[in-house]
């Protein structure tokens, strides 16, 4: 058993966990419990805010449960699962190609949730997260390229030393949050709010860590939906070009 916290910092609606960055924080719990990468933590509930939650094995060996308190009376209920298995998309999972740092930048100018946002104070692509608060990840439509339209989203990140350990290093919750609502804005989350249902995420082999300070761009590909299921990919490069990390989502539209 061990437990985990979401602080109050780390929300994506006002008064729960931003689905990325509760996803890699019980990812990473999970590892502490014997669970080996690539994992698929999926969400079951909002994840509550400065609640003590507890992650424990299942009883058959093959995953683990995250249980708290919800609601107002205060009763158990399972927040998230995890299960040793990365496979959200099926074989559609690369994210594409690289995307230079200043046309990500350009990208980021036609941010939709600048216009409109359905979570505007979430920390990671919030507008209303003050610099050094937020991640203030801010994902624009990418233009046509010479083979035709680039459906993807783009957007620069430099991680704030806030969110990294002493050595500039960031660490894995904050690592899945960046590269979580990018996949969500490949859709048409300003019409069309969704939430985090089901995250794998992990870095590449023989890559660091993103590093305070550096800049990385962040970059979500919507890959199909299906009624109230929508399926996106992401990938994060450094500045020169190299793939960081990926994560594959499931985001579920919320009812109106």
């Amino acid at each position: 058993m061990t437990t985990l916290t979401v602080p109050a910092r780390f929300n994506g609606p006002p008064t729960s966990g931003n689905g990325g960055w509760t996803a890699g924080a019980v990812a990473e719990a999970a590892g502490t419990l014997g669970a080996v990468p690539p994992l698929t933590v999926s969400l079951k509930a909002p994840p509550p805010l400065d609640v003590a939650l507890t992650l424990d094995p299942d009883d058959d060996g093959t995953g683990w449960t995250l249980t708290g308190p919800l609601g107002d009376d205060g009763a158990t209920a399972v927040v998230a699962t995890v299960r040793p298995d990365a496979v959200l998309v099926g074989d559609d999972a690369d994210p594409g190609p690289a995307v230079g740092v200043e046309v990500a930048r350009e990208a980021a100018s036609g941010y939709a949730g600048l216009r409109s946002h359905p979570f505007p104070t979430c920390v990671v692509c919030g507008p209303e997260r003050e610099p050094g608060d937020g991640l203030r990840i801010f994902p624009g439509r990418l233009p046509d390229g010479p083979d035709g339209l680039d459906e993807r989203v783009a957007a620069t990140w430099t991680p704030d030393p806030s969110v990294a350990d002493s050595d500039g290093q960031v660490g894995t919750a904050v690592t899945w949050a960046a590269l979580d609502c990018v996949g969500g804005w490949s859709s048409d989350l300003e019409h069309r709010p969704l939430v985090l249902a089901a995250m794998s995420a992990g870095l590449e082999p023989r890559q660091s860590p993103p590093q305070a300070g550096a800049t990385y761009v962040v970059v979500g590909r919507l890959v199909r939906t299906e009624g109230r299921k929508t399926w996106t990919t992401t990938g994060m490069y450094d500045d020169a070009g190299r793939l960081v990390a990926r994560a594959q989502q499931l985001w579920v539209a919320i009812r109106s």
